[in-house]
C-alpha cells in the first residue's frame, strides 16, 4: 500500500517561493491502477517525483508497505527505489545500445550475472510484444515500440511499483491504446501496482479504477473512476467532465433530458454511426451534446456527451445498447450542483 500523508513541496526562487504541492494525501491500495490527473502546472510530476523521492517533499511522508522514504537516507532510498520505477513520456532509452542492452542494463546495475540478466531481458521483451525486436536499436523503432522496451527495462526489477508520467502523451491514439492494454495485461499478470500521472480524461477512462484529481498542487477530488466522472463535485472535475462548459446548457431536450457520457477507446466505425444504430435498431433517440472523437485506421477514439429524454427506460436501455461494444464505455452524468 501507498500512503502520502499531508505532503507539501515548496521551491524557494530568487524572488519568492512556488508552493507545488499543498497538503496532498492519498492512500492507493495494492495492485491498483490509480490515475492522477491534472492540467499542466498542476503539480502531477512534482508528485510522482516525490512518491519515488527523486525530489524530496518539503514536509510531509510517502509511506510504502510500512516504510517512510521520507526517512531514509540516500543507500536506502537507492535500495527501495528497485521496487519502483518509472516511465516516461519521452522513453529516454539509450540510443547507443540495442533494446536487449537497454533492458539489461537496470539489472546489470543491480550486479546480476550477464547470462542471467540476457535471459530476463529477453522474456521481457517477449512480454511486451518485442521478442523479435532484441538486436534493433532505439531510433529503428516506432514510439510505440520505444515505450514498450521503456516498460521491460522498468519490469527488470521486478518492481512493486509502476510510476507512468504522461507515458502516452507523445504517441497517436491507437499506440496509446495498445500502450493502455499492455499496462493493465501487466497489472492482471503481475499484481503490480500502477500510478497513470496524465492530463487525458480517456486514459483514466479507460485503464484506472480510482483516481484523483490534482489542481494547483491540491487534491480537489478522488475516488472510484466511475464515481467522480458520472457526479463530479468540483469545478476541476466538472471542467473535465463538461469542456463546452456549465452542463446545463448541454440539455438540449429541456428539464427531462438526462446525460450519458459515451467514451470510444477503438470501436469500430467502419459500419454505420453507433447512435444512428441506436435510434433504428432500439428505438432511442440521443442529441449529441458534445463530441470530440476521431477516426483512424476503421476505429473511433474520443468521448461525447448524450442528451436522451427521460422516458420509457430510454436512458437504461441507450447505456446497454451502447455497452455491448467492449471497446465504448457509457455512464450517466448527473448535473453539477454548484
Amino acid at each position: 500500500m501507498i500512503e502520502l500523508k499531508n505532503l507539501c513541496k515548496t521551491y524557494s526562487l530568487a524572488d519568492g517561493s512556488v508552493e507545488a504541492l499543498r497538503d496532498v494525501s492519498l492512500t492507493i491500495p495494492d495492485g491498483d491502477v490509480f490515475g492522477i490527473i491534472g492540467m499542466s502546472g498542476a503539480g502531477k510530476s512534482t508528485l510522482v517525483r516525490c512518491i519515488n523521492m527523486l525530489e524530496r517533499p518539503t514536509s510531509g511522508s510517502v509511506v510504502i508497505d510500512g516504510h517512510d522514504l521520507t526517512r531514509m537516507n540516500e543507500k536506502e532510498l537507492r535500495q527501495e527505489r528497485r521496487s519502483i520505477t518509472m516511465i516516461f513520456q519521452g522513453f529516454n532509452l539509450l540510443m547507443q545500445k540495442n533494446c536487449l542492452r537497454n533492458v539489461c542494463f537496470p539489472l546489470e546495475l543491480a550486479g546480476v550475472k550477464k547470462a542471467e540478466a540476457v535471459k530476463k531481458a529477453q522474456s521481457l521483451l517477449e512480454l511486451v510484444g518485442l521478442g523479435d525486436k532484441a538486436a534493433a536499436y532505439p531510433a529503428q523503432l516506432s514510439g510505440g515500440q520505444q515505450q514498450r522496451v521503456a516498460i521491460a527495462r522498468a519490469l527488470a526489477t521486478n518492481p512493486k511499483v509502476l510510476l507512468c508520467d504522461e507515458a502516452t502523451s507523445a504517441l497517436d491514439p491507437k499506440t496509446t491504446g495498445a500502450i493502455l492494454e499492455l499496462i493493465r495485461d501487466i497489472n492482471r499478470k503481475l499484481g503490480i501496482t500502477v500510478i497513470i500521472i496524465t492530463h487525458q480524461m480517456s486514459v483514466v477512462e479507460s485503464t484506472c479504477r480510482h483516481v484523483a484529481i490534482l489542481e494547483e498542487g491540491q487534491v480537489v477530488e478522488q475516488g472510484e473512476v466511475s464515481a467522480v466522472f458520472s457526479h463530479p463535485k468540483s469545478e476541476a472535475a466538472r471542467r473535465l467532465v463538461f469542456p463546452e462548459g456549465n452542463p446545463e446548457s448541454l440539455l438540449c431536450a429541456g428539464s427531462g433530458s438526462r446525460l450519458i457520457r459515451v467514451v470510444f477507446n477503438g470501436a469500430d466505425a467502419t459500419g454505420k454511426p453507433l447512435i444512428a444504430r441506436m435510434a433504428t435498431e432500439a428505438g432511442i433517440e440521443a442529441n449529441i451534446a458534445y463530441a470530440s472523437t476521431r477516426s483512424i485506421e476503421g476505429r473511433t477514439y474520443g468521448s461525447m456527451l448524450l442528451s436522451i429524454e427521460d422516458k420509457n427506460d430510454d436512458l437504461a436501455r441507450a447505456i446497454a445498447y451502447l455497452t455491448q461494444d467492449s471497446d465504448v464505455t457509457a455512464q450517466e452524468v448527473t448535473q453539477y450542483a454548484g
